[in-house]
């Protein structure tokens, strides 16, 4: 399969047509070079659309922005500095949230690719980052708005993400439409429900939004997510996204 049909037959937009440029680029630098090629950290919505070629690594198992690599025949891993991770310590009471760091991270000039999983604790975040932009955070990355940070390396080993919240929702649909299913995980009327998908406020694993209920039905281990936003009045931001697995 050559670049043209490869973009042909996989790509669903242009958005998407461009990526996969870039990755097949990746993969016949490594073939002809025969050295491993990698991609930035990909979202998961540009991971669903290159889950036909090839896996990912995050860094870690469950990581949600992970890496695209090609490897020559010599190698069976990416090299141990494909992803490593920056601790940022600061005091309980500042109480950093996920916006609040990324925020920091971009004003130094730091593009998303170069960026996985931002995993926050009370007292510390670990930054999974390129080589690069570890350095560069070891370095530069001083603070957060008002908080003072201190940074060092954590070897990749030592890393324990923390445990995602779930809850178990056991119930009856009358089918597996995507409005039946958010009613349900959600805890919404099937009329908001319904309202909900139109707008195009869930998104499927690609990151997509939907705007037919009757347009897509979940599948076994599909995961939803739906941002719920405030009224007009209320000052609360970024709006709550919550994800329901099927």
């Amino acid at each position: 399969m050559d670049k043209r049909e490869m973009l042909d037959r996989l790509a669903a937009n242009g958005d998407e047509r461009l990526l996969l440029g870039r990755v097949w680029d990746k993969y016949e630098q490594c073939r002809r070079r025969n050295l491993p090629e990698g991609t930035g950290f990909l979202s998961p919505a540009e991971q669903a659309a290159l889950s036909p070629l090839i896996a990912f690594w995050g860094g870690y198992d469950g990581a949600q922005r992970r890496q695209l690599w090609f490897l020559p025949e010599w190698q069976e891993a990416p090299e141990e500095d494909a992803v490593r991770v920056v601790r940022a310590s600061f005091y309980e009471e500042d109480a950093l949230t996920h916006r609040d760091l990324l925020g920091s991270l971009m004003a130094l000039g730091l593009t998303r690719e170069t960026l996985g999983d931002i995993l926050v604790f009370p007292r510390w975040a670990d930054v999974l980052a390129t080589a690069p932009a570890a350095e560069l955070l070891l370095s530069d990355w001083t603070d957060a708005g008002r908080v003072r940070l201190h940074t060092a390396p954590l070897p990749l080993a030592q890393l324990t993400p923390p445990q995602e919240k779930t809850k178990e929702i056991r119930d009856t649909v009358s089918s597996l439409r995507l409005d039946s299913v958010l009613a349900v995980g959600f805890s919404l009327s099937r009329g908001k429900a319904a309202e909900a998908v139109t707008s195009g406020r869930p998104s499927d694993q690609k990151g997509q939004g939907v705007r037919h209920p009757e347009a897509l039905s979940i599948k076994k281990g599909e995961i939803t997510s739906w941002m719920k936003r405030k009224s007009p009045a209320s000052t609360s931001w970024p709006p709550r996204r919550k994800r329901r697995r099927a």
